[in-house]
């Protein structure tokens, strides 16, 4: 759910585009009105624009906008399930640190529910003509692939249920490869890529009893090594989302400068699923709120987007 708030009485989706067509050099009318409409909304106006205008409304976007805030716009703007599909492609392609590339593949598959991760690969096939799994598979290799891709391929099982025989079992089984510093074993994988998330939570718990601590403990052996840096990623986005959003948010806006592109991705792809924790938690392990540092490090446009996400205003 959305943490902003949305307008009891919404416009109808013509006089929506309506408006935005006349507001493409009005930045807080476009601010305006796409930050206050859900996910289906905003799909609405955009098929509905390009019926009335001929146009994918997209173009006037870019035509006019630039830099962070068109990012944040643009990305902002379509289902979902399209979003992550042009996401995955972007970071395939290697435009950035493989280490960032196989973070942004791992968001994806991990804390989006079987369903949503389905469309995804839906619609990446349909807009690529290759499959997601297959574009994975190929731009990385090792010990990357041989998790990443079996992450991407999953469906779990999305109920509560649990099997403590074999949470006692699994738990036991990951400290033993553990120990053995076979980080990329087959059963270690097996159990992260296709557990549900309530069963993986319950063979953690068993691993952090019986053992006195918890896994991804004993995963930061090795800090620097970016194979396990990414398993424990994936071990913290399959039980914990809001921790490791909290850290890439603090992460983004650490130290001089701002990594824009993490900051933009995090606030755009959590705001209608979880951003209300993520900020609990940024505030609990920082002791200032996400809006301050929000406001520190970014401005403009791009500010008043991204606080309009968090559901803050500008002023």
């Amino acid at each position: 759910m959305a943490t902003f708030a949305v307008p009891q009485q919404i416009p109808p989706v013509a006089e929506d585009c309506e408006r935005l067509r006349k507001a493409m050099q009005d930045e807080n009318a476009i601010i305006s009105i796409l930050t206050h409409r859900n996910a289906r909304q905003r799909c609405l106006i955009r098929q509905t624009y390009a019926e009335k205008y001929g146009e994918d409304f997209f173009k006037p976007l870019q035509d006019e906008l630039s830099g962070d805030f068109l990012r944040a716009v643009l990305l902002w703007t379509p289902h979902p399930a399209e979003r992550d599909a042009l996401l995955a492609n972007e970071v395939t392609k290697k435009k950035h640190s493989a280490a960032h590339n196989h973070l942004v593949i791992m968001e994806i598959a991990c804390t989006r529910t079987s369903r949503e991760l389905f469309q995804v690969r839906e619609d990446y096939h349909a807009r690529y003509k290759r499959s997601l799994e297959e574009d994975i598979a190929y731009h990385t290799t090792g010990d990357f692939r041989k998790l990443l891709v079996p992450l991407v391929s999953t469906y779990r099982y999305e109920g509560g249920e649990v099997d403590m025989t074999v949470a006692n079992s699994e738990a036991n089984i990951l400290q033993e490869k553990i120990s053995e510093k076979a980080y990329n074993h087959d059963e270690l994988i097996r159990i992260l890529t296709t557990r549900s998330k309530a069963q993986l939570n319950a063979t953690f718990k068993v691993y952090n009893d019986q053992f006195g601590h918890p896994l991804n403990k004993d995963l930061k052996k090795k800090p620097k090594d970016e194979y396990l840096g990414l398993v424990r990623a994936t071990v913290q986005c399959l039980t914990c989302p809001e921790k490791y959003y909290e850290k890439a948010l603090r992460l983004s806006m650490k130290g001089l400068g701002t990594t824009e592109e993490t900051l933009t991705r995090v606030v755009v792809t959590r705001a209608e699923v979880d951003m209300k924790s993520i900020m609990e938690q940024y505030q609990l392990k920082n002791s200032v709120p996400l809006v301050q540092d929000i406001k520190s490090d970014t401005s403009g446009d791009y500010l008043a987007t991204l606080l309009a996400l968090v559901g803050q205003s500008s002023s």
